[in-house]
């Protein structure tokens, strides 16, 4: 996959971005790294009221920031929508403290858009959602403005790839166990 930074001017403008809070990010990007269309799944901050937090400061829970990705796509290949499918099924809509093992505020689920379309298209997402009868619960996942993003330390990174037994058992704290309870068929 071409990091985003080493892009030319012209492959920059092709691309949009969609950044989505899950959870912790470390279970949120295998499911987006892997998809068609994908140029980078950044893992970070946003939503705080503290410029470049470090991973100590955010899980105090007290500046304000969600963990979060940073998805870099090409609308061409993978378009918004197909995103926010992908997203609604690996987070728990209904769960406004946190996802599955991950409990607190840095946690809790949240589509950040960054544009009037995205807003549109996430408010109409999670309409369908909610009226789809799916989950007994009422849907909480957020829907605000982007805000300064802030990557993570380097060591976050693709973490799913680094270090896959840790990974493994992040993923059996319930993630895994959820998406096959809503969405197997």
């Amino acid at each position: 996959m071409k990091d985003v930074k080493s892009l030319d001017n012209n492959e920059k403008l092709q691309y949009d971005t969609a950044i989505f809070a899950g959870g912790c990010f470390w279970c949120m990007v295998e499911p987006f790294d892997k998809m068609p269309g994908i140029k980078s799944v950044v893992s970070g901050y946003t939503g705080g009221k503290v410029a470049n937090p470090t991973y100590e400061q955010v899980c105090t829970g007290e500046t304000g920031h969600t963990e979060v990705v940073k998805i870099t796509f090409d609308p061409k290949v993978m378009s918004y929508e197909k995103l926010l499918n992908i997203y609604w099924q690996v987070t728990d809509p209904t769960d406004a403290m946190g996802q599955f093992q991950d409990r607190g505020s840095q946690y809790q689920p949240v589509i950040y858009y960054n544009s009037p379309n995205q807003k549109e298209i996430a408010e109409k997402s999670k309409a369908d959602l909610e009226n789809s009868g799916k989950f007994d619960q009422p849907i909480v996942t957020r829907i605000e403005k982007a805000q300064p993003f802030y990557p993570a330390e380097d060591y976050h990174q693709a973490f799913y790839k680094k270090n896959p037994a840790r990974y493994e058992l992040e993923e059996m704290g319930g993630r895994e166990q959820f998406i096959k309870k809503h969405w197997s068929k």
